[in-house]
């Protein structure tokens, strides 16, 4: 990496001219006038998504109709996509599908660790994850002790209690983010998930704001599961299939609870009881939403054309530029930066806190630099390298500050809370 960073609006021009991923940005359809720093929640649509859709509309579901489940290999796209993805998280073939949602794959994961623990050690019955943690894995762990209802409990792990001291020889299993949502703080995966194993727990892990943004070893950290989503940096589509990648060892020893005609070994022998396939198909649970399932390979691609070590070189050039700039303007504007300066503990967005931060998200929304929201007073900005600059962050920062300093942001339509944030 670069010893120095751009100076200058001019700088930041050359820079970009010279930046080996720049011939990515053309694979993404973006508005022409908007700085899109949200990337990091919904990425952009790739170019080459109207014409998979258009595919899969007019010809495999118009034409082809029921035949498509043969024909255009309908039955075998989440473990086809999975396999893909495999390269970007560390994993090999067939230990990983593309399926469901990232809460419906977590608790398929916690499930899958409590049972295990129950076997081997029944007195582990606590599930340890962070108070700052996405609220829906919080809010899954709890619903695994509830449904359970056999003495399991969740443990919150904070900054009065670290992870450290959360370890006791009660633990079952410990999920955790490996980029944090608001603050864009990363764990050291393999560290956390020795120290997990060490304790005699299992290590599950939400890649939603790492995968396709930080290289990630999932085989080389020795994690036992991994859940994560592909609307993200993955730029799959809004609401698109989630994936769940499984330790082969645990793989085939026992099946997951949401045990649905696509895990079984035989689903059109339409058996009366049932029997799960071998490997990590039997995470799989009822039919797939084809047409999402077909336009995450659109982003997937896209990924996949890329080098994930220049990828992370860029992000950190680029969140370092964000910092700077911020800080040689942000005197007495009240900015609290709460992402990590330590690149190691740096994912790939950059976030701070404002006390009126949810009007300044809205003000700058409405001049075409997005980003967003998260309570509390949090401004959070994505940056994807595929697709932005050193002059996108340099005219997005420029934008910020001309808001901060006239109060742009102190007016009423900056201050109606929209249903979405």
């Amino acid at each position: 990496m670069e010893a120095t960073l751009p100076t200058t609006r001019d700088d930041c021009l050359a820079a970009d001219a010279s930046d080996p991923l720049r011939r990515f940005r053309k694979e993404f359809a973006l508005p022409e006038g908007v700085i899109y720093l949200d990337g990091n929640s919904l990425g952009p649509r790739p170019r080459s998504s109207s014409a998979t859709a258009t595919r899969v509309l007019e010809q495999e579901w118009g034409t082809g109709l029921i035949r498509s489940w043969n024909t255009a290999g309908w039955f075998e796209l989440p473990g086809r996509l999975g396999d893909k993805l495999a390269a970007l998280l560390g994993a090999g073939p067939g230990e990983v599908v593309v399926t469901d949602t990232t809460s419906l794959n977590l608790f398929k994961s916690l499930a899958a660790a409590l049972r295990i623990q129950r076997e081997a050690a029944p007195e582990r019955k606590v599930i340890v994850t962070e108070r700052d943690n996405f609220p829906t894995d919080i809010y899954m762990a709890e619903g695994m002790v509830d449904f359970l209802d056999q003495g399991y409990s969740v443990r919150l792990i904070d900054e009065g209690l670290p992870l450290e001291a959360a370890l006791g020889g009660d633990v079952a299993a410990v999920a955790l983010s490996h980029v944090n949502y608001r603050t864009g703080a990363m764990w050291d995966m393999a560290a956390t998930t020795s120290a997990v194993h060490r304790a005699g727990a299992l290590a599950v892990w939400d890649l939603a704001h790492a995968a396709g943004a930080v290289p990630v070893d999932l085989r080389g950290a020795g994690a036992d599961f991994a859940v994560g989503c592909t609307y993200k940096y993955l730029n799959g589509g809004p609401g698109s299939p989630a994936f769940i990648w499984v330790n082969a060892r645990h793989q085939d020893r026992f099946w997951q609870p949401l045990s649905g005609w696509w895990g079984h070994a035989r689903p059109f022998a339409m058996e009366d009881s049932y029997e799960p396939v071998t490997g990590i198909g039997r995470f799989l649970c009822g039919t797939q939403p084809m047409l999402s399932m077909a336009l995450v390979e659109c982003g997937l691609d896209v990924s996949l054309a890329a080098d994930m070590g220049a990828v992370r070189e860029k992000s950190l050039r680029l969140t370092d530029l964000f910092i700077s700039l911020v800080e040689a303007r942000g005197a007495g504007h009240g900015l609290e930066l709460v992402t990590p300066r330590e690149h190691a503990r740096r994912g790939s967005h950059v976030s701070y806190a404002h006390p009126e931060g949810y009007a300044i998200m809205q003000a700058l929304i409405a001049r075409g630099v997005i980003g967003d929201y998260r309570e509390p007073h949090v401004l959070r900005f994505g940056i994807t390298p595929l697709y932005l600059g050193c002059t996108d962050v340099w005219d997005a920062v420029d934008a910020l500050f001309d808001i901060l300093d006239n109060r742009l942001w102190d007016a009423p339509e900056f201050r109606e809370r929209l249903q979405v944030t």
